[in-house]
């Protein structure tokens, strides 16, 4: 596993983290979303245009996870995918 890919490894970890410390902020909808995504990155490595999307929605009410889930979009592309 490259460099690229444990930050990666290591930025999912710090979003489930969030989540679920954040389980009864984030609504149903948002958090599906969420599920999706991660399941997304977990099986692939990928999906950084939705990873981007996600961050825009979660910007006002969920900073912390917004930057988290653009850490990983930026890493997504210098990682190639």
């Amino acid at each position: 596993m490259n460099q690229s890919q444990e930050s990666l490894r290591e930025l999912l970890s710090r979003v489930h983290e969030r989540l679920a410390t954040s389980s009864d902020k984030v609504d149903a909808e948002s958090r599906k979303l969420l599920v999706e995504v991660m399941d997304d990155i977990e099986r692939a490595l990928g999906k950084k245009q939705r990873l981007e999307t996600l961050a825009v929605q979660f910007e006002a009410d969920h900073p912390g996870l917004a930057q988290t889930l653009r850490q990983l979009s930026d890493l997504l592309g210098k990682a190639g995918i």
